[in-house]
């Protein structure tokens, strides 16, 4: 199992903010000021082995987009990059997610054969419902299965990614 942490910090010096994202060696810096962004940066160098890679394109799976309107987050090729994996890139799709009603809970049937791929696919959605809110409750839902998923859990997870495949590129104003 690996364990994945990403921390935060902040710090506030009267009208400036700082705020530093660390996940593993990759950071993402941003704050109020350029200048003290700049310095605070020189001073991690002085540290630190360190290369900058300008202004944020893309973090872990994210991809950010500028406009004067603000930043845009997008996880449109780590969505297709599911879809691919799952051997779905080529599906129909469909207009919601999950069924209305759906009985998921009270299945009692035959066990998944592979619950490894099941629960790959259900912790990339998770992953991907950082962009994708309206996932949230079927994500959830079949997060709940990851230790005895059957096939109905799967089938309902491959439905999904249909829905996905749908609008792969859908954009989270921030």
């Amino acid at each position: 199992m690996v364990c994945q942490v990403i921390c935060c910090f902040e710090a506030l010096w009267g009208d400036v903010s700082l705020h530093v994202l660390v996940y593993v060696d990759d950071l993402i810096i941003a704050g109020s000021s350029t200048a003290v962004i700049s310095r605070f940066k020189r001073y991690l160098n002085s540290c630190f082995h360190m290369k900058d890679l300008g202004l944020l394109k893309y973090f872990l799976g994210i991809e950010v987009a500028r406009s004067p309107d603000g930043l845009f987050l997008s996880q449109r090729k780590y969505a297709l990059d599911v879809l691919t994996e799952a051997g779905m890139l080529g599906c129909k799709p469909i207009d919601t997610p999950m069924e209305q009603n759906h009985r998921l809970a009270l299945v009692k049937g035959v066990p998944f054969d592979n619950p490894d791929s099941y629960r790959r696919l259900v912790g990339r959605l998770v992953y991907l419902s950082v962009t994708r809110p309206e996932l949230s409750y079927d994500v959830h839902t079949l997060a709940q299965f990851l230790s005895d998923p059957q096939i109905p859990h799967w089938e309902a997870a491959i439905r999904v990614l249909r829905y996905i495949k749908g609008s792969p590129g859908q954009v989270m104003n921030s």
